[in-house]
């Protein structure tokens, strides 16, 4: 045996055992202390064997990429929408556009259930389900010029089912932009450090991508230490503006922010893609992955001990102050992304097929981005999972259940099973120069807060209040990136749906069609924030309630698609590596339906709701969150609205999941009767590598082709 086969067995099976030892230590400790870094190690081990086996296993086994043939960004190739983009590049806007909110509060609501069911559904989840989704949808999209989600579902699935999931799935990508915006909003508002860096940002993008287009084409280290530099500058600035003269003019209320939001996302969705799109999503691409990568080494160097416990009592009780519902299926919905996400799919299916210089590279942006955002959804249960739970569940509980003073708050948590003082309450908020951190609720400061915690102690001990706003601003610069991008995929989507009407939409760089639709789009986001902002139960906070539902029905869409496709394609001894996460997940996504449309419980179910606060009019009484009378037919509203939408789209999505099997077995038994809607092969002149490093062979490839061109 050679000494380099050797080596890389010992090597992986070092990897392995670190892995394997991580979760021994998380699954087997009853009672003693655990420090956070076994939950790094099991998940950095687990991602390693994934991505070097069982990635490349889908890649060149199942999907057989093809490093000959053209993809679209070659083929169609048009400076605005397509356009070969260097793989370092792309695998930084791919990140940046999918990773948004999911991966940071997610995880962090779900601790309430515990730091072991969150951190297995996030680590398995993302391995065999949503590492596999991104990756298999990217590589059918590429083969069928970019389209779209739901446009794949109607060429391939059939007008009946794909109508349903063009329906769904644009519907749902207004809901999810809308959320997404709110919590940027909130991030944003009277925080002239975030705003002033994050717009910063933009600029910097639009240099780098003249840079690259224009002055330097093919330089990518070159500029990437310069927008590196440039943005930590803007980091540093942001803070001396906060406290300067000119705070005031970066200290925007919500309702400025959404119009500045609504605007960027328009110009966003019709620039060409090289110009702000994809050099600014590379660009924050290194503050998301350093940051998260400092914190997991943050977590090596503190050792912070967990302090949530494995399994808490709320799990089996459902009746959690965090959000109501039991471990299954709730955990499930509540971290909606960085285990699987449906949104992912859109962008898999929206930007980056359009991009990708070869099939090849569908492993390391597909598979590869979504361990890197499951990291991030690890790093962020860390974060709640090593402060005081005390102070976590006084964070997360709504004021209607603990109280506005630090001693109520104290009372009911230390009913709850978790003592905190008043004292420390007071304490934590004063550390990071809060006024107070009670009902702080959403996810985002209780990060912030475990956040600093890692890095003071890193730092010894200090500079607490510097590392929580540091974080605030992180969380608007990280969901951001999926803002933008997730709009230019909606207005992909709504031209796929109008190109079925009106051919022209088909092109999907047709300027008339490419400003009308992006319009749209961001007139109907943006409509639901402005609503959201002015009135605290109405707008897109109406339909955040099934935000999670919302986006795991669209992941089972997407793993219908593509089990459908990888049957038609020959692949049926393959179709289980979708089809077993597709079903997994249309149960557990269906069942939250169910729960959430007919629960006899209140907090759970949507029409229960509606029964009670009915009821409570017609005696003249308030209930909480409602403040008068207003707020109460408010929520009634919202609970029939968000009720019948949730019915509405598990019936969609149970229709596409059914015309889908139709599909199949009719396939099965009489393949002559199928028919792909594949384009058709044309051989690749371009010359890349297809992992981030290329290999000897991809180097010797790169010298032949530069000779070719330099060459007599």
């Amino acid at each position: 045996m050679r000494t380099a086969n050797v080596r890389t067995i010992v090597v992986w099976t070092l990897v392995a055992l670190v892995g394997a030892a991580g979760w021994s230590v998380l699954a087997l400790s009853r009672g003693e202390e655990v420090s956070a870094a076994w939950m790094v190690a099991a998940a950095l081990g687990s991602y390693a064997v994934a991505y070097r086996f069982y990635s490349k296993f889908i890649a060149y086994k199942v999907l057989k990429v093809d490093h000959t043939r053209a993809t679209p960004a070659e083929r169609l190739n048009n400076g605005i929408d397509f356009h070969p983009t260097d793989r370092r590049v792309l695998l930084g806007h791919h990140f940046a556009a999918i990773a948004g909110a999911g991966p940071l509060v997610g995880p962090v609501l779900a601790a309430q259930m515990g730091y072991l069911p969150g951190t297995i559904w996030i680590i398995v989840g993302v391995i065999f389900a949503g590492a596999v989704q991104d990756m298999v949808v990217l590589f059918f999209s590429t083969r069928r010029d970019g389209r779209s989600l739901g446009q794949m579902a109607r060429e391939e699935i059939g007008p009946f089912g794909g109508a349903a999931a063009l329906l769904a799935a644009f519907a749902i990508m207004i809901i999810l932009l809308g959320v997404l915006a709110l919590v940027i909003v909130n991030a944003l508002a009277a925080s002239p450090w975030g705003t002033f860096s994050i717009a910063m940002t933009i600029p910097i993008a639009l240099l780098m991508g003249f840079y690259l287009r224009v002055l330097r084409p093919g330089r990518v280290t070159e500029v990437s230490l310069i927008g590196v530099g440039l943005l930590l500058l803007a980091l540093v600035s942001g803070r001396w503006v906060a406290e300067s003269s000119w705070a005031d003019a970066f200290t925007l209320a919500p309702s400025t922010l959404v119009v500045w939001l609504v605007a960027y996302g328009f110009i966003a969705s019709i620039l060409p893609v090289w110009m702000l799109l994809a050099p600014r999503d590379y660009l924050s691409t290194f503050m998301k992955i350093g940051t998260i990568a400092l914190l997991a080494l943050g977590v090596v160097i503190a050792l912070p001990t967990l302090k949530m416990d494995p399994v808490t009592d709320f799990a089996s009780r459902g009746d959690g102050p965090v959000f109501a519902g039991s471990l299954f299926p709730f955990v499930f919905i509540t971290i909606a992304c960085g285990a699987l996400s449906g949104f992912h799919s859109l962008i898999s299916s929206g930007t980056t097929p359009k991009m990708i210089q070869k099939e090849t590279q569908v492993r390391m942006i597909g598979y590869g981005s979504m361990l890197m955002e499951s990291s991030v959804a690890v790093m962020a249960l860390v974060a709640a999972s090593i402060i005081d739970p005390g102070l976590y569940f006084a964070m997360n509980a709504p004021a209607g259940a603990i109280g506005t003073t630090v001693e109520s708050a104290s009372q009911v948590v230390t009913g709850w099973g978790y003592s905190i003082s008043p004292a420390d309450l007071a304490r934590a908020a004063k550390d990071v120069e809060e006024s107070t951190l009670l009902s702080r609720t959403g996810g985002a400061p209780t990060l912030a807060v475990g956040v600093s915690q890692i890095f003071s102690e890193v730092t010894g001990g200090g500079l607490k209040a510097f590392w929580y706003h540091f974080a605030i601003m992180f969380e608007a610069l990280f969901i951001l990136t999926a803002l933008d991008a997730g709009t230019r995929v909606g207005r992909f989507m709504l031209q796929d749906m109008l190109g079925n009407v009106y051919r022209p939409f088909k092109n999907v760089s047709w300027k008339p069609g490419l400003v009308g639709t992006s319009a749209v789009v961001c007139g109907l986001w943006g409509y639901f924030l402005w609503v959201g902002v002015h009135e605290p139960l109405g707008g897109i906070n109406q339909l955040f309630p099934i935000f999670g539902i919302s986006n795991q029905l669209l992941a089972a869409v997407a793993l219908a698609v593509c089990t459908t496709l990888l049957v038609k394609s020959g692949r049926l001894k393959w179709a289980w590596i979708t089809g077993i996460p597709l079903a997994w997940d249309a149960t557990v996504t269906l069942t939250a339906s169910w729960q959430k449309v007919f629960s006899s419980d209140p907090k759970v179910g949507f029409f229960k709701q509606r029964s009670v606060f009915r009821d409570a009019i017609d005696r003249g009484e308030v209930l909480p969150p409602a403040k008068n009378m207003g707020d109460m037919h408010t929520v009634v509203t919202n609970s029939t609205v968000d009720g019948v939408l949730a019915a509405v789209l598990a019936v969609l999505i149970v229709v596409v999941i059914v015309d889908a099997v139709r599909v199949c077995i009719r396939h099965v038994r009489r393949p002559a009767l199928s028919t792909l809607s594949e384009a058709t092969y044309v051989e690749s002149k371009i010359v890349a590598p297809a992992g981030l490093f290329p290999t000897s062979e991809e180097k010797e490839e790169e010298r032949s082709a530069v000779g070719t061109r330099t060459g007599p």
